[in-house]
């Protein structure tokens, strides 16, 4: 028999500290592009409503899409890999499609994912493409769709909405998916993928959004959303752990098939860490000199120059970016 005040006393003694909660990546973004010197806050992305398109086959006999906000890597595009920069000449502003039957180099060296604690290196963490095919093979899904499938994570609402998304959503309707798993990295990142999910599912594909940024997901209104309390950049396993990975993927599916409704948030159990401390690093004004933070600025400038080129080589009109404000974690 279970001693109650023993019970008691445990709990009070297991108290986690307050700060050891989600990080609040809107609030932060929007604070760390303030102190860059950045005004008009970015608006990220809101809905009242969910839509939800319920699961109508057993997974095991289903096509799965994945798609991924990674890049592909290119080597005349400056560093991607371990220790790689802020690189915002490795984006993409058109979605691509790739055959899933092989094995792709993808990177996020054009993301604006926590450096401090993210691989950069063990793709497993943000592609989860080989071990979906392993899942495949083992039958707890039926297929994967011929093609995986890369979206690009513009800061406009309406350029997502009105282009990337649409294109998107036909080429998972061509491939015959009945389901979608989709992952994310950066804070704009979580919101391409939300707008992304929220489309296949009005368009009669379920999905499951795999991510980090709770409150930005959440703000933004998905059906179904596994949330990892890991760092940006991990959202679907710890590096080099393929135990977590899996772990991480099959629960992943099992909010697919779950979910009673639109907004159902599940919250990995696993732990980054024993210490919390690293929720605190993250595009943390008070933790850098002014130094520091004039030296970032003029790099945010740089970067937002080449992004911009990249967009109008790639015909997106940089005007259309004129709705939101200018402090978005890239």
């Amino acid at each position: 028999m279970t001693d109650p005040d023993r019970s008691t006393a445990d709990d009070v003694a297991s108290l986690a500290p307050d700060d050891d909660a989600p990080v609040p990546y809107i609030r932060r973004t929007h604070d760390w592009y303030g102190a860059l010197g950045y005004g008009n806050p970015y608006r990220y992305a809101h809905f009242a409503e969910v839509p939800f398109a319920p699961l109508r086959r057993p997974l095991a006999d289903a096509t799965v899409a994945l798609l991924t906000t990674a890049a592909p890597f290119q080597p005349d595009k400056g560093p991607q890999g371990a220790g790689a920069p802020y690189n915002a000449a490795a984006k993409f502003y058109v979605p691509y499609a790739m055959d899933s039957a092989v094995d792709h180099d993808l990177r996020i060296a054009h993301v604006g994912v926590d450096r401090r604690h993210a691989s950069m290196v063990d793709s497993g963490c943000w592609f989860p493409l080989p071990l979906l095919r392993r899942f495949a093979a083992e039958g707890r899904i039926g297929r994967l769709a011929a093609r995986a499938h890369g979206v690009p994570t513009n800061r406009s609402h309406r350029h997502t909405l009105e282009v990337d998304v649409p294109i998107v959503v036909a080429r998972c309707l061509e491939d015959g998916a009945h389901a979608a798993v989709l992952v994310a990295n950066c804070p704009i990142c979580h919101q391409t993928m939300s707008l992304t999910a929220r489309a296949l599912e009005r368009a009669g594909i379920p999905t499951v959004l795999m991510g980090c940024a709770k409150d930005i997901v959440e703000h933004c209104g998905v059906p179904r959303f596994l949330f990892s309390d890991f760092p940006l950049g991990n959202a679907a396993g710890r590096p080099d752990d393929p135990a977590s990975q899996r772990a991480t993927l099959e629960l992943a599916l099992r909010v697919l098939e779950t979910a009673p409704g639109p907004r159902t948030t599940v919250q990995s159990p696993q732990r980054w860490s024993a210490s919390h401390a690293w929720k605190a690093d993250y595009c943390n004004p008070e933790r850098t000199p002014p130094e520091e933070l004039a030296r970032l600025r003029a790099e945010s400038d740089a970067a937002k120059a080449t992004g911009k080129a990249l967009r109008e080589s790639s015909g997106v009109r940089t005007g259309e970016s004129r709705d939101v404000g200018a402090g978005a974690a890239r």
